[in-house]
């Protein structure tokens, strides 16, 4: 790691130098960062902080050899990312142990950012394979008689992504995998509290790129605040921008770089719908497996319950019984499933937020409290419309219920959100699945499982404020592709 981790918690050995990777060698940092565990404070390492001549540095290394790596075989690519693929499931229980101790994730969280990281780079792989155009029929119109045409796919350019703190590993990965699978050059920036598991992923995909002919400047990777983020982001030279955060950071990504490109997969305040005829267990265990997981920090956890009144006092008693036996504490227990959030701001805004929306007149019937600098897994009552725990993305182990007298009010409620990422409905009829798929305006609706189901070969991505464009290997290598038509009207040769 760079500069001096803690021996006892080091996850990993010493692989690669001090620095940050850059253009074909290791670049020293101007300033370095303490990156501390969430869960008691104790110092994890000191990570490598770049700034905005760093990230000015990582453009023109990337454009330097965008030519180069667009023409990149697609044998090279495929094996990059396969090596990238052994190389990471060799190291995973020290990647495990190491995405606990910078982002304070319970560990089995973290087991599982592994695995979709895995599939994440096998499926990027594959998807090199199919990465090809088609043949379209010019002669439709009589203009077009004796024309061959056909249209492939070539890379967008340069590719800067941005990742969030939560899934740092599993972020990054959705960004750089594909942008290499397409053929472009690729600039990460983590969030700065969790620079360290993006960048060891950064070191093993570069590593792999030399062993297999290809320039290491293919991946690249800057730290740094906001400022490192606005001079990647507003470079005109850029071909696109994928970022994961925040929907206020997002928009105004989007404006400042435009005209690039930019995906963006933003915030939710996911909902779950109960309806009369749901399986009540089941969709009790689902609130319980879906909000607090990740302890509350993902964009598809469950945040609004929505139960039809015929059914709502059996089910809030089911959810609160289960809710009191969520295990709580240091993250490095295998039976954690609620601990520390990224930080005591985080913390504090959360609890703030749990307060402001008690005083407004909702029940607190579990949790809510902060012991050992852990916030217990809460549940609400009837929290009003226009309040931040309503409206807005919790980011924290934290799930509102209100009831509503049918399913059409239920589906009203869920649209009536400036959020639309993932929405669930649990119910036993087809005509009800059929319908919420109908009438949920969401990038995907999940029927009998929680909205926080995400498979990495799938499309995803949100509508309104939670983003534009579509992750998931195949469709974002559709993303960072342009198509390029040929159009070509053959010579006659005379004998």
């Amino acid at each position: 790691m760079t500069a001096h981790v803690q021996p006892t918690e080091s996850p990993v050995a010493r692989e690669f130098p001090e620095g940050l990777p850059l253009g074909d060698h290791w670049v020293e940092a101007p300033a370095t960062e303490e990156v501390r565990f969430p869960y008691d404070g104790t110092l994890v390492a000191h990570a490598p902080v770049g700034d905005t001549g760093l990230a000015h540095h990582a453009v023109e290394a990337a454009l330097a050899v965008r030519e180069q790596v667009g023409r990149l075989p697609s044998h090279t690519r495929r094996a990059a990312l396969l090596a990238t693929h052994e190389a990471i499931a060799d190291r995973r229980a020290d990647f495990e142990r190491l995405l606990v101790l910078e982002t304070g994730k319970p560990l089995v969280d973290c087991r599982v950012e592994v695995d979709r990281t895995l599939l994440t780079l096998l499926t990027a792989a594959e998807e090199v394979a199919r990465l090809h155009g088609e043949t379209v029929p010019l002669d439709l119109l009589p203009s077009g008689e004796g024309l061959l045409g056909f249209w492939t796919r070539k890379p967008i350019g340069v590719v800067v992504g941005i990742s969030g703190f939560n899934y740092p590993l599993l972020l990054a990965a959705h960004k750089l995998a594909p942008s290499l699978a397409a053929g472009c050059p690729a600039i990460a920036k983590p969030a700065p509290q969790t620079p360290l598991a993006t960048l060891w992923l950064v070191h093993l995909l570069r590593e792999a790129l030399r062993a297999h002919g290809a320039p290491r400047a293919a991946v690249q990777l800057v730290t740094g605040g906001p400022e490192v983020g606005v001079a990647l982001t507003t470079d005109r030279r850029i071909g696109a921008v994928s970022f994961t955060g925040s929907a206020a950071v997002g928009h105004r990504i989007a404006r400042d770089a435009a005209p690039t490109k930019v995906l963006l997969e933003l915030g939710s305040n996911a909902a779950l719908v109960v309806a009369a005829d749901a399986d009540l267990d089941a969709a009790a265990d689902a609130v319980v497996r879906g909000g607090y997981y990740a302890s509350g920090q993902a964009c598809i956890s469950v945040q609004r319950v929505i139960v039809v009144d015929a059914v709502r006092e059996e089910f809030v008693a089911r959810l609160t019984e289960r809710v009191a036996r969520v295990a709580m504490g240091d993250p490095r227990d295998p039976a954690t499933r609620v601990s520390a959030l990224i930080d005591e701001r985080s913390t504090e805004r959360v609890c703030a937020w749990l307060d402001e929306a008690v005083e407004a007149g909702a029940s607190l019937v579990a949790g809510g409290k902060v012991t050992d600098g852990v916030i217990e897994p809460a549940v609400l009552l009837d929290v009003d419309d226009a309040l931040a725990l309503w409206d807005e993305e919790v980011f924290g182990p934290v799930v509102a219920v209100r009831s509503v007298p049918d399913l059409e009010t239920a589906f009203d409620m869920v649209n009536a959100s400036r959020y639309g990422l993932q929405a669930s409905v649990y119910t036993s009829a087809l005509d009800t699945a059929f319908a919420a798929l109908d009438r949920l305006e969401v990038g995907g609706v999940v029927v009998n499982e929680v909205p926080g189901f995400r498979s990495d070969v799938m499309p995803y991505g949100g509508v309104k404020d939670s983003g534009a464009g579509r992750e998931g290997p195949r469709f974002a290598i559709e993303e960072l592709t342009v198509t390029r038509m040929a159009v070509i009207r053959p010579t006659t040769t005379k004998p």
